[in-house]
């Protein structure tokens, strides 16, 4: 998972239980008919809001989003450049059996439209279609959460009202006026935490992370596009270090001089052995 969502989720859940047990107990804010109204309420309405089969599918990409680890840019672009080397001194033909042992589904599919002689054109649309499709889905992912985290604090009021009727509807009963006011607080209580501590950050995570599996995907395109291209291999490279960030850049270039002084080094060493 997400180090930084499964850090923030922790630290969260630490600050309200210590807020709740400095000035009471954490019994004082359990409420069954509470959750009732606004969990079971807020996904009664998600639910009339989307297709069954729609929330599953969504569901499954925002596992994958939190779960699944892209690879790091820096390795996607020593890849290519090393193809680059291959397909200049082999020819794109060369770079089939690459293509097979690529894990990435999108950079094996674009790869093999260059080793088919696909034109660019169609390389360009074909990618573009890919990216607009991808772009939706994960949309429809983070809308599944922002719809949740309106309706959760609406399904929090909705509990009040209720608190507030039952409450004015048995004012000469104090024994009943406990339990009223407890749901009639509570339920705005679990609607704020769940919008704004659960729905609205895994959202805004989702579009995070959408937008920078977006951006390495057309640093793949690119690359391919460079070369099916021809290009020399070290201004290929510049331009997809374009795409980093400097503390990437820096760590992209002492990776490559370690990698650089590692060959040269078994290089001397064969041909001290060879002597």
């Amino acid at each position: 998972m997400d180090i930084a969502t499964l850090v923030g989720f922790l630290f969260g859940v630490f600050c309200i239980v210590v807020s709740i047990l400095l000035n009471g107990s954490i019994l004082n804010f359990y409420d069954v008919p509470s959750m009732f109204i606004t969990v079971g309420g807020g996904l009664a309405s998600v639910f009339i809001s989307y297709r069954v089969g729609e929330l599953a599918k969504m569901m499954k990409v925002v596992v994958k989003t939190f779960v699944a680890r892209e690879p790091a840019p820096e390795d996607i672009i020593r890849r290519l450049v090393e193809m680059s080397q291959k397909a200049r001194r082999e020819g794109l033909l060369s770079l089939e059996n690459e293509a097979e042992e690529i894990e990435d589904d999108f950079l094996r599919q674009s790869l093999q439209l260059v080793v088919d002689g696909a034109e660019p054109e169609v390389i360009i649309e074909s990618v573009d279609l890919e990216l607009e499709n991808l772009k939706l889905r994960h949309e429809r992912g983070q809308g599944i959460f922002r719809t949740m985290a309106s309706l959760f604090p609406a399904w929090g009021m909705i509990g009040t009202l209720i608190g507030l009727i039952n409450l004015l509807k048995y004012l000469d009963d104090p024994s009943r006026i406990g339990p009223s006011m407890a749901v009639a607080l509570i339920t705005t209580f679990y609607g704020a935490i769940l919008a704004n501590f659960v729905c609205t950050p895994i959202a805004n995570k989702l579009a995070l992370k959408s937008k920078e599996e977006i951006q390495l995907k057309r640093m793949m395109v690119e690359g391919v596009l460079s070369i099916q291209a021809g290009e020399n291999p070290r201004i290929m490279e510049i331009k997809l270090k374009t795409f980093l960030s400097p503390e990437q850049k820096a760590h992209y270039d002492r990776q490559t001089q370690e990698l650089m002084g590692a060959a040269d080094r078994m290089r001397t060493s064969s041909d001290s052995t060879a002597t």
